[in-house]
């Protein structure tokens, strides 16, 4: 089983910007939507307890500070692993999405904006990323995982995992205060209370 958590919402989210690889903290939403989907994380790893669990984490700032919660509702140490790092966006990142659809008013068109940007990462380099990190782990049931990493790379896993094609996968939802469990070949969303 693999619980997937994203970070909480940070600031440049908030102001439209693209992150990629750069750091943005999380707002004060943010940290309330982490706690959320850390206890969420926790209930679902269940009554046992999180014995034979591992808490892996992106090496970015915000999924850091988002598994920070998860670590802290299960108990669990956080490992970090380059291959759940959110997509690059080359020369895009740091820039409001507006001003790049101001420049390029077709960039925004479809959910295939993130692979155009000017020495970014491509669909296939983020999806061999994940697909690697996904062929390193236990067979299930013996698979215990959560995993705290970003919106790209996370839609981009589950495409992996569940065997979609490409317009499926990038047609799959981003949410910061939602958890997916990935088990038995199949994906199910759990969502938070809602959070004002």
């Amino acid at each position: 089983m693999i619980i997937l958590v994203r970070h909480g919402e940070t600031f440049w989210n908030r102001e439209g910007r693209i992150q990629g690889r750069t750091e943005s903290d999380l707002t004060p939403l943010g940290e309330r939507q982490a706690a959320a989907m850390a206890a969420l994380a926790a209930d679902l790893v269940g009554a046992e307890g999180p014995h034979g669990w591992r808490l892996v984490c992106s090496p970015i700032g915000r999924a850091q500070r988002t598994a920070g919660f998860v670590a802290e509702a299960t108990g669990l140490p956080i490992e970090t692993d380059a291959r759940l790092a959110e997509i690059c966006c080359g020369a895009w990142e740091g820039r409001l999405r507006a001003e790049i659809a101001h420049i390029h008013p077709d960039a925004f068109a479809t959910r295939e904006w993130f692979f155009g940007a000017p020495g970014g990462e491509t669909f296939e380099d983020v999806t061999a990323r994940a697909s690697d990190w996904l062929g390193t782990l236990p067979p299930e049931p013996e698979r215990r995982i959560i995993a705290v990493s970003h919106g790209v790379w996370g839609r981009l896993l589950r495409g992996a995992y569940a065997g979609l094609d490409r317009q499926a996968t990038l047609d799959q939802d981003v949410p910061q205060d939602a958890v997916y469990r990935l088990y038995n070949g199949q994906i199910d969303r759990f969502d938070c209370e809602p959070l004002d």
